[in-house]
């Protein structure tokens, strides 16, 4: 038997994922599937209104990870869910030109070639990135279509776009011309590797072994016998640019040197002692040296005692002209060394001690950041913004607190609003310029005496030098803007924005964003800041955050651990040398490598089997549990692989007992049987809308796994087996109505999380159920999501089915425990009402495989194992070899005895129970707990037995 869809396709034996997916995804896009602007007429309260989410933009340095599947597979089942709900659903695809990550790319691979940047220049450089992008951006794009994303790819956009270029470009004006963005000399972290300033949310804090050196600086005018002051730092080698020495002001060591001066060692330069409450009493001497211009804190004592500021490293993190001469050209940590020396050589070292300290490193170069005193341009945070805006009066941080606070804004989990707030309390001005190629360069341009004019073009600039007087060449600023300056305003510029368009009127905000908990304050709270300042609107209504996705071991999956999976690896499998190449390429430890090889040969010795994009899928769904990190285990997606195969091969098991049949009916005759599967049915539809509701991808994976499996495949199908076997032509044809319009419901309510294998299996069974003509192009995507009809709820059908399944359920674990094959049919003694089983003697012969029911007014004493329900006692009627059953349950006492010893000599261990974690010794109680409940079971098997 076979059934065509509206290609005439065959409907396959097996389920093969690959050319299905690659054939449905292709059909969607030619079809339009995904457009904005039309929707599926329903009855649900949802129907018709927008509904939009915006990709969080992958960055084009390479392709996608798990991280990037899982955030796809919970945003494209919002987004189906809704479009089947009959919302006007947008979903906006993109890619972030990541300034940094990608300019790094570019630069390893002219590196491998032995060129830089600054041979090629700038434009030449630029092109090499742009060629770049294409590659990477295709990629990505082909990635998000593998894994099933619903997007409207005509919406398509990319961070240097023209309209997202446009964008920022005004924002920044506008933001200057309100005098919410200034230039200014300030701290910032400065990454010497990569010569440009990044943020204090790119700057990761290490613990290390390190050392504080104890440098006596010579009083200028001894007092007594204090010849010295002793001063501890971490590092010595900024001593070169100190400008002053503070003291706590209640500390009665030094009370009487404040505003006396010492001579800086090695430099011979007067400095003063001056008092400041930052100093910590109890740490090092009590004295410390004060250097502004490297050093974020002695910048602010600084501001404070309005001292100098003398800057002693070049960009490039080297001495430079302001320090002695003999240790100018020196790399930092070279100078370290040598100040070390000629401390110790004049005498001047008092001591080194071990030291544990916080370095900070930049998180892409790894590098040590340094605080650099540069010009470089802010956003004022705090600012209160002017009239004329939408929020006068307040700052940009205050609406964004504002919003959150009142719910315009709400977090899922919602404990993550706490950690938004702590941020944007304690938030500093936002420094917004990279001193990088790629990006988008910042709209401002000097005169040649460094006026400086904002503007939208070169041409508009020179209008406002001459407005201003200033004639002459203006040279445009080199620097960049901050990748997240860009990607702040992705909410409304992928809407129009700055123009008014349809588009901006219908679809801002947003309905929900998915995001991982790493990026709330690189991402989400600056969208939320400018969505509030530019728009007036909030930028989307609910932030879902995510966890990790985790190895098997918990671990953070990362190039350099080799512990990465590639999605597409997952859907398309991949056997084991092009894995162990895929995992070592491009490592530069060879150790390093041999180890991840050596790993990667353990763990997939054949390599990685084909999963399918929809198995993966259900794996992340299932793993959606709000705010967690997840434990990635291959062996979920088996068993998800495996969910897939029984709901084909139940699907084909249905169209050949259905087609050719008259299944629809204005009298259709329906069992108790039937009953309880369509109530079962619409408890599950209202749990899995409660769950995406709730944003609980979990449950709704485990309530299709568990209904799917359980209920419809595992009982409802077996039971329609004997239906149709033994039911009359009315009974029989009620049985394939319920079979085919309860499969045909499932397949709707499951397609927001398996989009392909549903819109392949709805195609045969839409016809046989009367959803579409077999000529006709219609696409499950499009069609209305099942509402629950809770007044369908059946409880005394359900009762009934209860009763008959416990039956059923015991009569196979009396088989279980006697060992009995499957195959062989046997008899039963039962004790109980005869009326809640004579109307299930059909079933329970069939599914129990018993022959013959001996009703009994008391099981009879012969040693056979019993079980005891609510309505009816149970006894397999069957020979028993008291010898032989005496021999394995004594066998089994043993075993479980030993079991039992071996946890409780663990539980009874000082050293293990002190040790073990808390889940360790718990689990050991319960296997006690278990072991000693089965071997009192098998010890009253073996007392009736004798």
């Amino acid at each position: 038997m076979t059934t065509q869809t509206t290609d005439n396709k065959q409907f396959a034996k097996n389920f093969e994922p690959t050319a299905l997916e690659a054939y449905w995804y292709k059909k969607w896009d030619s079809l339009g599937a995904f457009k904005a602007g039309q929707h599926v007429k329903t009855d649900s309260p949802l129907s018709g209104t927008p509904y939009i989410i915006q990709f969080p933009p992958p960055n084009v340095t390479g392709t996608l990870h798990m991280g990037h599947a899982f955030n796809q597979t919970i945003m494209d089942g919002l987004i189906r869910y809704h479009r089947m709900n009959g919302c006007d659903t947008v979903f906006v695809p993109g890619s972030d030109h990541a300034g940094i990550a990608t300019q790094i790319v570019v630069e390893r691979q002219l590196d491998a070639q032995n060129i830089s940047r600054h041979d090629l220049g700038r434009e030449a450089f630029l092109e090499k990135v742009w060629q770049w992008k294409e590659y990477s951006g295709g990629t990505i794009q082909s990635q998000v279509r593998r894994l099933g994303s619903s997007a409207d790819w005509s919406r398509e956009y990319f961070t240097m776009d023209e309209q997202m270029s446009a964008g920022v470009i005004e924002t920044f004006v506008r933001l200057y011309e309100q005098g919410l963005i200034y230039r200014g000399k300030r701290l910032v972290n400065w990454d010497p590797v990569l010569g440009t300033a990044v943020s204090d949310l790119e700057v990761e804090s290490v613990e290390e072994d390190g050392s504080l050196w104890h440098i006596r600086y010579p009083l200028l005018e001894p007092v007594g016998d204090l010849q010295y002051l002793v001063v501890a730092t971490t590092r010595p080698e900024t001593m070169l640019g100190d400008v002053a020495v503070m003291v706590h002001p209640e500390d009665e060591r030094y009370k009487h040197l404040i505003g006396k001066k010492v001579k800086l060692p090695l430099v011979n330069r007067e400095i003063p002692i001056i008092a400041d409450d930052y100093v910590d009493l109890t740490f090092g001497t009590g004295v410390v040296k004060v250097t502004p211009a490297h050093d974020f804190n002695d910048y602010a004592v600084g501001q404070r005692h309005q001292l100098e500021m003398i800057c002693i490293l070049s960009l490039d993190a080297k001495i430079n002209e302001n320090a002695p001469s003999q240790y100018q050209g020196l790399d930092r940590f070279e100078a370290r060394k040598q100040i070390v020396a000629d401390l110790e050589q004049q005498g001047l070292l008092d001591s080194i001690k071990p030291h544990k300290l916080m370095v900070p490193r930049g998180d892409r170069t790894k590098t040590v950041i340094e605080p650099m005193l540069t010009d470089q341009w802010f956003v004022a945070m705090s600012k209160p913004a002017p009239e004329g805006t939408y929020n006068p009066g307040k700052s940009i941080t205050e609406m964004a607190l504002e919003v959150v606070r009142n719910g315009q804004v709400s977090f899922y989990p919602e404990n993550w609003s706490n950690t938004y707030y702590q941020w944007l309390e304690k938030i500093q001005d936002w420094c917004i310029s990279r001193q990088l190629w790629w990006g988008h360069q910042i709209p401002a341009w000097f005169s040649e005496d460094g006026q400086i004019f904002v503007a939208r073009n070169e041409a508009e600039a020179y209008e406002k030098a001459k407005a201003a007087g200033v004639t002459g060449t203006l040279r445009r600023d080199e620097d960049v803007l901050d990748t997240w300056f860009s990607s702040a305003l992705v909410p409304f510029t992928t809407m129009g924005w700055p123009a008014v368009t349809p588009d901006y009127e219908r679809y801002m905000p947003s309905n929900v964003l998915v995001t991982g908990f790493d990026i709330i304050f690189f991402w989400v709270a600056r969208m939320i800041m400018m969505s509030m300042h530019l728009t007036g609107q909030v930028p989307f209504k609910v932030v879902y955050v995510h966890g990790l996705i985790l190895d098997a071991q918990g671990q953070k999956m990362s190039k350099s651990k080799g512990n990465t999976l590639d999605p597409v690896d997952l859907i398309d499998g991949i056997e084991l040398e092009p894995l162990v190449a895929k995992r070592t390429t491009g490592l530069m430890n060879p150790k390093q490598a041999a180890k991840i090889e050596k790993d990667t040969r353990k763990e997939f010795p054949n390599g990685i089997s084909s999963y399918g994009a929809d198995a993966l899928r259900f794996t992340m769904a299932a793993y959606a549990t709000l705010g967690r990190n997840m434990n990635f285990d291959l062996k979920r997606c088996e068993g998800y692989r495996n969910f897939c195969n029984k709901l084909w091969n139940a699907t084909r098991f249905i169209m050949m007992n259905v087609e050719g049949h008259q299944i629809q009916s204005d009298n259709i005759v329906l069992s108790t049987v039937d009953k309880w599967i369509i109530s079962q049915y619409e408890r599950f539809v209202a749990e899995v809308h409660k769950g995406f509701q709730e944003y609980r991808f979990d449950m709704v994976a485990n309530a299709i796994y568990r209904f799917v499996w359980d209920e419809y495949c595992d009982w409802y199908v077996e039971l329609a087996k004997v239906q149709l076997q033994t039911g009359t032509p009315e009974q029989q044809q009620g049985t394939r109505h319920t079979l085919i319009t309860v499969l045909e419901g499932i397949l709707r309510v499951a397609h927001p999380i398996i989009p392909f294998i549903t819109e392949e299996l709805w195609q045969h069974v839409a016809v046989l159920a009367g959803k579409r003509q077999s000529d006709e192009e219609i696409l499950l995507s499009n069609q209305a999501y099942p509402l629950a009809h809770l007044e369908r709820v059946d409880e005394a059908a359900e009762a009934d089915i209860t009763h008959l399944k416990q039956t059923i359920e015991a009569i196979r674990a009396l088989r279980g425990e006697m060992n009995i094959s499957p195959a062989e049919k046997v008899g039963i003694y039962m004790v109980g009402e005869a009326q809640l089983v004579d109307h299930h003697l059909p079933y329970i012969k069939a599914l129990g495989k018993i022959d013959e029911i001996q009703r009994v007014e008391q099981l009879p004493d012969v040693g056979a194992p019993s079980q005891i329900l609510g309505h009816c006692e149970l006894m397999l009627n069957v020979k028993i070899d008291i010898a032989a059953e005496t021999a394995r349950l004594n066998k089994e006492i043993k075993r479980l005895e030993g079991e039992i010893t071996k946890a409780n000599g663990k539980l009874n261990n000082e050293n293990f129970v002190q040790k073990a974690p808390a889940a360790v010794i718990e689990q050991e109680k319960q296997r006690v707990a278990d072991f000693t409940a089965l071997l009192n079971k098998v010890q009253e098997q073996l007392s009736k037995l004798k």
